[in-house]
């Protein structure tokens, strides 16, 4: 694989899972008897609000009992150290990779620690319990819900995403299944672009024969190891 200088890594619920984050998609993917996509559809929301901000909360208040994993902090050790151009898009909700200490990161499904009005779209900080009906600080609607791109809403950013995959040399995708579009699709844009691809992955994904290499394993030790061996072909100043 040719030495990159512009890097897009995209990461999903495997990279957050060895932190003890549930992915939701595995056997036990349930939250009291009920699937992910019966509390992550607009629909949920109007039919049950409370059920769904009780869900939120509950996902909230566990962040304070996990911590970035090897993956995480490797991912920051490539942000803080590599001098090409990076992007680092998370499918994920949590913020594991802000805590160790990321920063070129863009959260396209949303934020649990961030809120949404749906009446006026201004988005912030919230951490908490967030009730149905709490009161936007901007515009004064009772229409404040958890900031989560639910199933079949528009995820954040794309127009960026799709600019950066068009300019990359690399591709990595860490921990994702290859099943949830429109992040499934990246790797073949990114090859359509021209870019190397490669899959990090407990398992191959419902993506995996589009990428040139698929290495397998967990993520606490394949990340750290290929972080390092990129460090060591750095672009040149």
């Amino acid at each position: 694989m040719p030495h990159p200088q512009t890097i897009v890594i995209l990461t999903g619920a495997g990279i957050s899972a060895e932190s003890g984050i549930a992915t939701f998609r595995g056997p036990g993917g349930l939250w009291e008897g009920h699937r992910v996509e019966d509390v992550c559809t607009p629909a949920a929301l109007a039919a049950d609000p409370v059920l769904v901000h009780r869900f939120y909360d509950a996902r909230r208040a566990a962040l304070g009992g996990v911590v970035p994993n090897a993956a995480h902090a490797a991912l920051a050790r490539l942000d803080a150290g590599w001098r090409g151009e990076l992007l680092i898009v998370t499918q994920n909700v949590d913020d594991l990779h802000e805590r160790a200490g990321t920063r070129r990161l863009l959260h396209m499904h949303g934020e649990l620690r961030s809120a949404l009005c749906a009446a006026c779209g201004s988005r912030g900080p919230h951490d908490g319990p967030l009730p149905p009906g709490s009161v936007c600080g901007g515009c004064g609607a009772g229409a404040v819900r958890p900031d989560i791109v639910f199933f079949g809403e528009m995820p954040y950013a794309m127009e960026r995403i799709e600019a950066a995959l068009a300019t990359a040399d690399l591709f990595v995708s860490i921990g994702t299944s290859g099943a949830v579009y429109p992040a499934a699709g990246f790797v073949q844009t990114a090859r359509a672009h021209g870019a190397a691809t490669l899959e990090l992955n407990l398992a191959r994904s419902a993506g995996s024969g589009w990428f040139d290499e698929s290495r397998l394993g967990a993520a606490g030790a394949l990340v750290p190891d290929w972080v390092d061996s990129l460090l060591a072909v750095q672009p040149l100043p």
